[in-house]
């Protein structure tokens, strides 16, 4: 899985273990991403993967690096998906 895959996954992992807020972002504690079964079988690296996904802008969190115990209680926060074009909306309206 290259690096792309790793961040479409942690997305889909943060959506399943996360909160919606009002924002449309969701939020998750470290400590929960870190000891959930599934996301320790899917990431070998997962703080790697969150390393480039704050890189690209798609997840925010404090500090640079995020250690076990440590940070557990540290919010990440996935930014809310941005709104389609609007000029892809109004070209597809009126075909």
């Amino acid at each position: 899985m290259n690096v792309e895959e790793e961040i479409q996954k942690l997305e889909e992992e943060i959506h399943r273990l996360g909160s919606l807020q009002p924002d449309g972002s969701y939020k998750v504690t470290f400590g929960v991403l870190f000891n959930d079964d599934r996301c320790a079988n899917i990431f070998e690296a997962l703080v790697g993967t969150l390393r480039a996904a704050k890189k690209r802008k798609i997840v925010s969190f404090p500090g640079e690096l995020l250690l076990q115990g440590v940070h557990d209680k540290v919010e990440i926060t996935l930014r809310p998906s941005p709104p389609p074009p609007q000029a892809a909306v109004s070209a597809a309206a009126t075909s």
